[in-house]
């Protein structure tokens, strides 16, 4: 990796949706130039996928509850398991991170309604391997 793809997920990050030629124009290359290297970069499994993340929709009252689970891996459970399922049974999860400290793993959900919650986390218990959770209700976002 150097700078220009460094420029070039800096900008996906922000908008993923960015067309090419305005990415391009962004890090200073072709719309071509700049298609070519995020397919590498998907390829290469730098880019793993684009995300949604649904905001507040006109005349909805809530858009759901944003949270941050703090995931134990049971003993036997791998880390490939866990992400496997979590990344194909769990659509409300939007990111899971392997993170360092007390827990393996930390996952950031967005679910309708406190109801929601309960079930995605007993389920990451009870399909995904997961030992023990600590979760977060995000207040406000940035």
């Amino acid at each position: 990796m150097d700078r220009i793809d460094e420029a070039i997920l800096r900008e996906l990050t922000a908008d993923a949706r960015l067309p090419f030629r305005e990415l391009g124009a962004r890090v200073g290359l072709s719309a071509n130039a700049t298609a070519a290297r995020v397919r590498r970069l998907q390829e290469d499994g730098v880019i793993r996928g684009f995300t949604v993340v649904r905001g507040s929709s006109a005349g909805s009252s809530s858009a759901g509850l944003e949270v941050f689970v703090e995931v134990r891996l049971a003993d036997g459970t791998t880390n490939e398991a866990f992400t496997t399922a979590v990344s194909t049974q769990f659509p409300q999860v939007t990111d899971a991170v392997h993170v360092t400290g007390a827990y393996d793993y930390l996952l950031h959900a967005v679910v309708p309604d406190a109801a929601a919650l309960d079930l995605l986390v007993r389920r990451l218990k009870r399909d995904a391997g997961a030992a023990q959770t600590f979760t977060r209700l995000a207040l406000r976002g940035s």
